[in-house]
């Protein structure tokens, strides 16, 4: 049958009438000739095989299909055949068949006395000289299916060089994965070897991602080896394993996420349960934070024994509030929140954001649990529980218990840490920062990422986001909030924790691969993610990203004052994806009437640590004007002949006269110096010019994330 969101046909009954068999019997892993069967249906190529239950039965398919041939023991007791010696390669003789069936059979027997014999599968052997790659499909615990592609045969396990993608597959995505390897080159051809059918694994990639996505329950798909030549691709050994399907959380309608989130960040009234008088109480300093942060809408402190608070007439009950109320803030302990929550849930408050802490991040599970099914049976969204709370700046809202901030930007930035997000503020007070908002998730019981990502996607007032992030509850639901946030907006994400451990119980190489930080790496890149190295990395990127203007190409420009800066600079174009440009003659000249003769044009353009702020200018200018250059890195020199801050102005000056004709190119810049320089980076910083002291790496991983944005957004074509 052909079904609409495909492009190939299939035999879809075939594959159901095979699984329900298996899953009938109980069994998780399908047998070869199953899984031949299974291939079949969905246009798989595999090599010519057949079940044979005797010696004789072996002998006669040999002869049919031709020697040499490949036995393999099929049970469906024994995963690994390999392991149990029950599989021998190019068997060329009726004596070999019989004196192999037999071999194997015993082997089997030896390996696992209890398994179910049902006999050996003879396989047509396929000619020596193809490339043997690993085609596969497996189900990640944040995820769900992800397709798998790389080298094959016993290589994919030493070099693991594997890349991953979401399920389904387009076909770019698919034929992108055969360029993620770090062996890409020898699937084009390498010493005389001709390439391989791209269009063959291709498809396979995309007959693979299909049948996992039309079949839950298919836990892992192994295609391993694959063969592949100039004329195309022949899976030789399939391995199939079933569970049943994950149960996902419960999923909001992207209206109903953009309705509760505006009304969490931009809320008319606020209840404190919990709020007091008390100094170096949480409820004491929530309550401060709101008050003195200007917050405009409606404070309601609510504490069972006070009638007054901070000025603020005080409510038993937050059922006792006046009126609607959008956010309850809780700074009460955690075995008071249940109850608690139930008054909110019962009041129609939409929004909880749980300051305690107590809860899973303790062992507590089950309280956890508990608040969890209060808020779904009353339609509130929670924040937390365990968090600092958060800020939302452009509505002048401090909700949390820590050191306020106000400086309105365009950084919107999320933790699952109280230590990250002091961080992040004290980074964004000592750069001066200016953030949209900064919010704490903590143990994400509700609220998460994608959430968020939803609504700062579609925030006038945010222009780049930045998550710091330990783990994903429903990668699905990020992903697909990040494909609709990136074409606007940049996303950055430093991802904490980088392990293997999922791996460990995998029933297959495929599902072995991907239980590390691989399948976030590569998933992330799929879905137009910026991935940040380290804390520092995210939050300069967040920083750097919304001052520099999109690249309209791909030419990167180095203007430096000494030769040293520019070896290092152009090391970190390499480092970053950035693509030097070869200067044209025409050019080199006009650059070579401003520089000394001992300088060197080029690339990097070298005007040497001596000379005026005029030659700096002219430089700078002639590289803005070309419409050949896309992007300048400046890297300066500290010299009295042109100081520090004489070299920031005059280069914020030629930045902003460009821009006043129309020319707006990113331009970034590594300062070398006495401490000078520093207030330089920070004159240059605030007017446009994303420039740093006593590093070459970071202004150009900067302009590197922005290219790396401006690729996914669609701007600029696939590197």
């Amino acid at each position: 049958m052909t079904d609409s969101a495909h492009q190939y046909t299939y035999e879809s009954a075939v594959v159901r009438s095979v699984l329900d068999s298996a899953r009938a019997e109980g069994r998780t892993a399908l047998t070869a000739p199953e899984g031949k069967r299974v291939t079949d249906a969905y246009g798989i190529a595999t090599p010519a095989e057949a079940l044979a239950t005797t010696c004789d039965d072996a002998v006669a398919l040999a002869d049919r299909m031709g020697f040499p041939v490949v036995l393999k023991i099929v049970s469906p007791d024994i995963l690994h055949k390999t392991e149990a010696g029950g599989v021998l390669v190019g068997v060329d003789s009726t004596a070999a068949v019989r004196a192999g069936y037999s071999t194997i059979v015993g082997n089997a027997r030896k390996y696992d006395p209890e398994a179910r014999i049902l006999g050996v599968q003879v396989q047509q052997m396929l000619p020596a000289g193809a490339q043997e790659v690993i085609v596969g499909a497996t189900t990640d615990p944040t995820f769900g299916k992800i397709v798998a592609f790389g080298l094959g045969g016993v290589l994919v396990e030493v070099l693991k060089d594997v890349t991953f993608r979401l399920a389904p597959l387009d076909d770019t995505e698919a034929a992108s994965m055969l360029d993620s390897i770090a062996a890409a080159a020898v699937l084009r051809g390498v010493r005389g070897a001709p390439a391989v059918d791209r269009a063959a694994l291709t498809g396979m990639l995309r007959r693979v991602s299909d049948l996992v996505n039309d079949f839950p329950e298919i836990a892992e798909v192994d295609l391993n080896p694959v063969f592949a030549t100039p004329e195309g691709a022949t899976a030789a050994d399939i391995r199939i394993i079933l569970a049943e399907p994950a149960v996902r959380r419960p999923q909001f309608t992207r209206e109903a996420i953009l309705e509760s989130m505006t009304r969490l960040m931009k809320p008319a009234a606020v209840a404190v349960i919990g709020a007091s008088s008390e100094d170096g109480k949480i409820g004491n300093s929530v309550m401060k934070n709101l008050i003195n942060g200007g917050f405009a809408g409606d404070i309601h402190p609510v504490n069972p024994k006070a009638d007054d608070i901070l000025g603020r007439k005080a409510y038993g009950s937050v059922l006792d509030v006046p009126g609607d109320v959008d956010v309850a803030v809780f700074a009460i302990p955690a075995k008071f929140v249940a109850a608690a929550l139930e008054e909110v849930g019962r009041k129609g408050i939409p929004n909880a954001v749980l300051i305690p802490s107590g809860f899973a991040e303790t062992g507590e599970e089950a309280l956890q649990d508990e608040i969890v099914a209060i808020a779904q049976r009353y339609g509130v969204r929670v924040l937390g529980p365990n968090i600092y709370g958060y800020y939302s700046t452009w509505h002048d809202l401090c909700a949390t218990f820590c050191t306020p901030y106000d400086v309105k930007g365009g950084v919107a930035l999320t933790s699952q840490s109280g230590g990250i997000g002091m961080a992040i503020l004290g980074f964004a007070r000592s750069t001066n920062t200016g953030v949209s908002a900064i919010v704490g998730l903590g143990n994400k019981s509700d609220i998460d990422e994608d959430d968020l990502l939803t609504y700062f996607g579609e925030d006038p007032n945010t222009q780049c986001i930045a998550m710091h992030l330990e783990d994903l509850k429903d990668g699905r639901a990020f992903v697909a909030a990040a494909r609709a946030t990136v074409p606007k907006k940049p996303v950055v994400v430093l991802k904490a924790g980088r392990t293997s451990a999922g791996a460990k119980a995998a029933g297959s190489h495929t599902g072995a691969l991907a239980g590390d930080d691989k399948v976030y790496d590569d998933i992330l890149r799929q879905a137009g993610v910026i991935r940040a190295p380290g804390l520092r990395d995210m939050l300069e990127y967040a920083r750097a990203l919304p001052v520099l203007p999109p690249p309209q190409g791909d030419n990167v420009v180095i203007i430096t004052g000494a030769g040293g800066s520019g070896v290092l600079l152009s090391d970190a174009c390499v480092d970053h994806g950035l693509k030097l440009m070869e200067i044209p003659p025409d050019l080199d000249a006009a650059f070579k009437a401003f520089i000394p003769p001992f300088g060197a044009a080029g690339n990097p353009i070298d005007i040497t640590g001596g000379e005026p702020p005029s030659t700096y200018e002219a430089t700078i200018r002639l590289g803005l004007e070309d419409p050949r250059i896309h992007a300048l890195i400046l890297g300066y020199w500290h010299t009295i002949v042109t100081p520090p801050m004489v070299f920031a102005e005059l280069t914020a000056r030629v930045v902003a006269e460009a821009r006043a004709k129309g020319i707006h190119k990113p331009v970034v810049a590594s300062l070398a110096g006495d401490t000078e320089v520093e207030a330089a980076c920070a004159y240059l910083f605030e007017r446009g010019v994303v420039a740093y002291p006593y590093t070459t790496e970071q202004p150009v991983a900067a302009l590197g994330a922005k290219y790396q944005w401006a690729r996914a957004a669609g701007l600029l074509p696939p590197g």
